[in-house]
């Protein structure tokens, strides 16, 4: 092969593995009834995409294909092909679905509906609801354990943590936290679940095993008042070291060592902050900042914003694939 050859070769492998490599970020805006497609390689909106009414949580298929919506105000989930960026598929999800998570296999989607006070569970592949499981007022917050075996969904205004089991589709038990309760995230052993409290300002570490509270985890920031301080996404990382918790209209991003639950930093953000994500390799880390329409992207390694984009009005939720 000809030097010249050998040149071509190696920058055509380049650039697919580039390519490869690529992560793209789908944002839910809230009062624009649009998702925001963001190419995190050009730091940049590519497309926007029209859905139903106010959407939200957001949620990538198994395969990475498709991106599930919860449209709040359509009272179904929303299904968005992402080759060719159009909604090809409705599922029935009960009233205000706001936020769901897929099981590990993929077949389920367990949908928080704040106004009725259930957990749906659908099945994927038919499109159908299996079951309806009563939990507390106002639920909210959607979490599964790794296995698959325990879900765990928040309600905000009966301040509690209910854990489901995905065998039964009943509740277990209820762990009570601090006020309004929105966000729930298992650590990658399944040993622990981590539930954000907006209005208690604080994270509680909840023992799987014994459904006890281990640490409560709270929050100081210079020149922030205290009720600014409103915990509402949580992420951890795949190694299990590192917790980001958004906080709200504190508009910062708390960096936490879950081994110590010590606040170690925080990133400063947009304005109310609400949820995140992380791209595949967890490079990147991208914060939802409804009241200034904008995301922050966030080197993870060196814990430095390094980019804030426009998106919709509201942004709300983000997928990244």
């Amino acid at each position: 092969m000809s030097v010249v050859a050998k040149v071509a070769l190696a920058t055509a492998l380049s650039l697919t593995s580039v390519s490869a490599s690529a992560s793209t970020a789908y944002v839910s805006n809230e009062k624009s009834n649009t998702i925001s497609v963001v190419d995190l390689d050009r730091l940049e909106v590519i497309q926007t995409v029209r859905v139903g009414g106010r959407p939200r949580g957001v949620t990538l298929s198994k395969d990475k294909k498709l991106l599930y919506i919860c449209t709040s105000d359509a009272n179904h989930v929303e299904v968005l092909d992402l080759a060719s960026l159009k909604v090809v598929r409705t599922l029935p999800s009960g009233p205000d679905p706001e936020l769901f998570v897929l099981s590990p296999d993929g077949r389920r989607l367990y949908v928080a509906n704040e106004n009725n006070n259930m957990v749906t569970v659908l099945d994927v592949e038919r499109g159908a609801m299996e079951a309806e499981i009563p939990v507390g007022v106002e639920p909210e917050g959607m979490g599964v354990s790794p296995d698959g075996h325990w879900l765990v969904n928040t309600s905000e205004t009966t301040s509690m943590a209910h854990f489901i089991d995905t065998k039964t589709l009943a509740v277990s038990g209820s762990v009570l936290v601090d006020s309004r309760p929105r966000f729930a995230e298992f650590t990658p052993d399944g040993k622990q679940v981590w539930v954000s409290a907006e209005i208690g300002g604080t994270v509680s570490v909840i023992d799987v095993a014994t459904r006890k509270v281990v640490h409560k985890i709270t929050f100081e920031i210079p020149g922030v008042r205290k009720p600014a301080i409103q915990p509402v996404g949580v992420r951890i990382t795949a190694d299990g070291k590192t917790a980001f918790v958004a906080l709200g209209p504190a508009n910062r991003v708390a960096v936490v060592d879950t081994a110590t639950y010590r606040v170690e930093s925080y990133l400063l953000v947009g304005q109310r902050v609400w949820q995140l994500d992380f791209t595949p390799d967890q490079k990147l880390l991208v914060s939802t900042n409804g009241a200034s329409n904008d995301i922050s992207v966030i080197d993870v390694g060196k814990r430095k914003v390094v980019k804030s984009i426009t998106v919709g009005e509201l942004p709300w939720g983000v997928a990244i694939r």
